[in-house]
């Protein structure tokens, strides 16, 4: 049985006090088992959070897949675990698009944060213009195989995998439950050809494109939707919560 996830990634929101705030608010009022809750937050405020944080978990946006050296404004795996975090997301379409990330830069951080005891967060999908051709399939499985390529875990607990359609992200527009069912499942199948079906179905694959409190019960219903990865809607804390709630 896999443990579902309700990540919240807040994405250059909120200040500290904000965040802060935030934690205070919802960290009581969360489910204590059957789903892990966890926010991403900007870096600068990480350990602020997990040393206030109980039932509620941290992660971090981003990491670089160096341990140390001359990377200017960059973050270290070492450094975020550091701090306390347990999650972080790997290869955000944002990251893909505005900071020019290729497949071989997130096979390399998820390596990285594997090595630092880190659960990466994987993000892969398609965009509009591959949606309308006909591509989905054909992005999905280049970017599973370059990101998963020579990629090596004992607990399949410790990977996650979060289909975000490009085209649903901050539109929005959301994948009707089939087609998020259709591309979780798919993924699923690929990854079932690394690792074979026993570690396949351990891996928890969460479904990234405007899931919101109207929407989510219908997605989580899937049998190879295993969560969410929620961007605008993480950033109040009754949706949050709502959201938690829903699993």
């Amino acid at each position: 049985m896999r443990k579902p996830i309700l990540a919240g990634n807040w994405k250059m929101n909120k200040t500290r006090d904000e965040a802060i705030q935030f934690i205070l608010q919802v960290d009581n009022k969360l489910p204590k088992s059957g789903v892990d809750c966890i926010v991403c937050a900007p870096a600068i405020i990480l350990r602020d959070l997990v040393k206030r944080a109980d039932t509620i978990q941290v992660g971090a946006q981003n990491m670089n897949e160096n341990d140390k050296g001359a990377y200017t404004g960059e973050i270290s795996p070492l450094m975020l675990k550091d701090t306390g975090v347990k999650y972080v997301i790997v290869g955000h379409s944002e990251r893909r698009a505005y900071y020019n990330e290729n497949d071989a830069v997130v096979n390399a951080k998820i390596k990285k944060a594997l090595e630092f005891d880190l659960k990466p967060i994987v993000c892969v999908g398609e965009n509009l213009e591959e949606r309308e051709t006909g591509k989905m399939q054909d992005v999905l499985k280049s970017e599973i195989n370059k990101a998963f390529d020579g990629v090596v875990f004992e607990d399949p607990a410790n990977v996650i995998v979060a289909y975000e359609p490009i085209w649903a992200i901050g539109t929005g527009k959301t994948a009707t439950t089939e087609q998020a069912e259709e591309a979780c499942k798919y993924i699923r199948e690929l990854l079932a050809g690394i690792y074979g079906v026993k570690t396949a179905d351990k891996i928890r694959i969460l479904y990234g494109g405007s899931m919101n409190t109207k929407n989510v019960n219908d997605l989580v219903a899937q049998p190879d939707v295993d969560g969410g990865l929620v961007g605008g809607a993480s950033l109040d804390a009754d949706n949050f919560i709502a959201l938690c709630k829903a699993f």
